[in-house]
């Protein structure tokens, strides 16, 4: 079985047992969280929410805290001498996804 999820601003498909890089939780490494915006459950027999499911719960718990590879920006602007070079780093969570449970109908 398989979910959609949906936590920082993106959709995620996890699968129980799944590592999964989101946008950075304020959680220490071990915690337990859940995510309640659960937008699609997939498998055998598939629910599709309007726009989220009641009664569905992904749980996982975090890995780590960690920082994504650099990203360069590079501005030019060509037979002026303008040029600007910026990095950027984005912080990420990594969580280990422990079970899809299914509550009531909706």
């Amino acid at each position: 079985m398989y979910a959609v999820i949906k936590t920082g601003g993106k959709q995620y498909k996890v699968e129980e047992g799944d590592t999964i890089q989101i946008e950075k939780l304020d959680a220490a490494k071990g915690d337990a969280i859940t995510f309640d915006d659960v937008l699609f459950v997939g498998g055998d027999e598939y629910r599709l929410g309007s726009p989220r499911l009641d009664g569905v719960t992904v749980s996982g718990r975090i890995v780590r805290q960690m920082r994504a590879r650099k990203i360069i920006v590079f501005k030019m602007k060509r037979r002026k001498g303008y040029r600007k070079k910026q990095g950027h780093r984005q912080n990420l969570t990594e969580v280990y996804i422990t079970q899809i449970a299914q509550g009531k109908e909706a």
